[in-house]
Parts: C-alpha cells; structure tokens; sequence
C-alpha cells in the first residue's frame, strides 16, 4: 500500500475506533486510488487526503416531541456537511433507529463521491436521525419533523445545504419538514429541499429515480458486456422506493423479478413479482412484505432470521441489494457466486461488506458500485433545485430522458476510467478514481481552506 494512503488510514482508525461504518467506506476508496495518489506525490504536502475524508462541517442537535400518549420522547439529530467543493451540500436525511453519527458520516464521504460523478454542481452532506417513523401516527412524524426542522433549518438553504429523503423520509416527511422550514422562515425557498410533493415544487420522477437510474446504469454495464436484462432473473432486496421502481424498470427491459424483501423475511415468486401488489402493500397500507402471500399462496415467504438475509439463496442472474448498508456478507457473496450469479447492482448505499466486494471481483462478476449506480436519485434532486431556481417545470418525459442521459454518462465515466488504468471490469475502482479526481482538482485550486 502507498507510504502516504497507509499513513492517512492508520491516523483515521486512530481517531474514529468506534465507527466502523465510516472507516469501511473510507478505506474502501483510498485503497482503491492509489494508482492516483502514487502519481501526485505532492498531495501530502497540502494534506489532500486528510482534508478529503474530514467533514467540513458536523452539527448534532436533540429532537423532544411530545407522542400521542402525551409523553416527552427525545431523539438525537445530525447532519454533517462532508464537502461544499463542487457545490451546495446535498444529501438525505435517514430516520431509523440505527442512525448515529459513524452512518451518518459514512453517507456523507460516500455522497460527495456519488454527486461528483453525475457531473452536475452539488457538494456532500447527510443527516437523520436515530427516530423511527415505522408504527408512529402521522401527528406523531408530523411533531417529530416539526422539532428537528427546528433546529435544522439553521444550518441549511438553497445555496447552503440542500437535504432530501433517504431510508424513513419519503414524501410525508418532506412535507412536514419544509411546512415547518416555510413557516420560521417566513418565506417560500422551494430549492431548500427536495422530493417534495408534486402539488408544492415536487419533480417528476424523483419518487422513480434512484431505482430506474440503477437499471439504466445496469443496461449500460451489462451492454458493454455483451449482455441483457431480457429474460434473466432477478432478486430485489428491500420495498421501498429503490427497490419498487428498479423493479418496475427491470420488468419493462423484460427481465424477470422473483423476489424482493424487507426488514423481515422475503418473498419468493417462481411466477414473477406482481408489483402492483407490492406498491399496494408497501406504498398504500404500509403494510409488511409477507401479507404478499395472502394473495398470492403460490409464493414462498422466507423470514430473515440470522445475520444474512434469505433472499441472497434464491438462484438469480442478476442481484440488486436496494436495502441497506452491509446487507451482503462474505457467506451471501459466496451463495450467490455458487448459485451462478453475473451481475450485482448496487442500489443501497455500500450494500456490500468490503469482503464480498473483493469476492466478487475475484470471480469475475460485475459489479455496478453505489457511487455510480444509485446516483439516479441525487442527480434528480439536483434537476428539481434547477425547476425550482426556473419556476419552470419539466414533463415526466424531459425529466426521465435527462436521468437516462446522467446514468449513462456515468457509466462511460467509469469505463473510461477503467480503459485508462487498466482496470478491466472493475467499476468500483473506476468510480472511485472518476470521482477523487474530480474532487482533488478542485481541492487544489481553491487552496488551503
């Protein structure tokens, strides 16, 4: 390993021992520019990767609202502003129980990467926290949202700092946020967050993007391997948004969708996923993935019990892991490798452990990183600030056309990257180098800041 990333990685464990996540994610991307880093040997003088894997920024704040019981309930907040190179921060925010600040921090160094590569000006950042909407009445989100709205708003703006939805803040939340935000400030800012509703300076096809921009980076990468998503099997992981609309999108490129899961078991249907019960379950009742086999007895329902989730046994072509981080453990990679998987789509952020990753390229299988492959949903919310700033509003064809040119772009980035150090197939390498190149040409010429 180069003298200097070594230097960099062992100072950071130092620092942060007990965020695993967050060093995962950055070792993750040092190691892999190295090729990089051994040609410009003055990055050390000026502390470049030291500065790169700092956040610039991070802020933690206490969220009280009262529950429908008339009890005091306190959450913690975050949201750490990783970089303003490119651009205004831009990034989720994720409720769930799991949120702390190692997550919150991994989301944000990988963001910066991810909105570097979609090529359009947005800096990194990421924020939530550790409340769980899952069971909680709409007063209650409403409350919540209310008070960490409270606080956020301070730290945040059109050409500040610009959060939208993750894992727990869909379009509920993003309402209640921004009514709160419009209400202390006294004024309509619609830029200062975005996958709001349609009805108050939403976009089209936000709700989509993230999902089918996965698919139009897995086509692009398939092509170049001389391959389709026409009738070849796939297993989704998750049923949220990503998950819903990369299935929807696999299906129109013919492929055959067999299983998809959530938090508590998988289904499994030999048949082909009816969506549209899905979406019923998922998006309507807010119900759990195995009602699905009320309607459906033919299909099998697998309850995740263990550390490795049961949807990763199921024979696929093609996997897309759209959950959450480290969803694919060494023993699931080795599974689907067995079970004669090609391709693995990365619709989560850093689905994969570091393991499983490097098993995977090992046997040669492709692998579509999150940087590049789930940037569908930043790259829209980057569209939706641009209608905003306009007061202009594209149609759902203007805005899918422009998501479908973004992913292809990124995926000729990353094999341009590849072609020219010779990395072969390896995406993730490529992305990684695509971006921190982009990132350390603008560290340089702005200075020491």
């Amino acid at each position: 390993m180069n003298k200097y990333i070594k230097k960099v990685l062992n100072r950071l464990k130092e620092k942060n021992i007990n965020e695993s996540e967050y060093l995962q994610a950055v070792e993750e991307v040092l190691t892999s520019i190295e090729p990089v880093i051994n040609n410009h040997p003055e990055y050390e003088k000026i502390a470049l990767l030291e500065r790169m894997i700092e956040p610039e920024r991070i802020i933690t704040f206490r969220v009280p609202y009262v529950n429908d019981k008339g009890q005091t309930i306190v959450h913690r907040g975050y949201r750490v502003q990783f970089s303003s190179l490119i651009g205004p921060y831009k990034g989720g925010l994720r409720f769930h129980q799991s949120v702390n600040q190692s997550i919150i921090k991994f989301l944000g160094f990988e963001q910066i990467f991810k909105n570097a590569l979609t090529g359009l000006p947005i800096g990194g950042a990421k924020g939530g926290s550790d409340f769980d909407p899952k069971g909680k009445s709409d007063d209650e989100i409403m409350r919540f949202c209310q008070s960490f709205m409270t606080e956020l708003q301070r730290h945040i703006g059109a050409d500040v700092d610009v959060p939208a939805g993750d894992i727990g803040v869909g379009e509920r939340e993003i309402g209640y946020l921004f009514g709160q935000y419009k209400r202390i400030k006294d004024r309509y800012e619609g830029g200062v967050l975005t996958g709001k509703g349609l009805s108050y300076g939403g976009s089209l096809v936000r709700k989509e993007a993230t999902g089918f921009g996965l698919i139009y980076f897995m086509r692009e990468m398939l092509a170049n391997n001389n391959q389709t998503l026409e009738g070849k099997t796939v297993t989704i992981s998750g049923a949220g948004n990503v998950a819903i609309y990369a299935c929807q999108k696999a299906l129109e490129y013919g492929a055959n969708v067999v299983a998809m899961s959530d938090s508590t078991g998988c289904i499994y249907d030999k048949n082909g996923i009816d969506l549209q019960l899905v979406k019923q379950i998922k998006e309507v009742e807010r119900g759990r993935i195995s009602e699905y086999i009320e309607s459906h007895t033919e299909a099998e329902y697998f309850e995740h019990t263990g550390e490795d989730s049961p949807i990763w046994n199921i024979k696929t072509d093609i996997a897309l892991p759209c959950a959450t981080q480290n969803e694919i453990t060494l023993n699931s990679a080795k599974k689907l490798v067995e079970n004669g998987v090609i391709a693995i789509g990365e619709g989560a952020n850093m689905p994969c452990i570091k393991e499983a990753t490097e098993y995977f390229l090992k046997n040669n299988i492709l692998v579509a990183p999150a940087k590049a492959a789930n940037a569908g949903g930043v790259a829209i919310s980057a569209v939706e600030m641009s209608q905003n700033s306009m007061r202009y509003y594209m149609t759902f064809e203007e805005v899918d056309q422009k998501l479908n040119e973004i992913m292809t772009d990124i995926f000729k980035t990353c094999k341009t990257t590849s072609d020219k150090y010779n990395l072969g197939n390896n995406y993730v390498s490529a992305a990684n180098i695509a971006a921190f190149t982009k990132l350390a040409n603008a560290m340089v010429a702005q200075g020491i800041v």
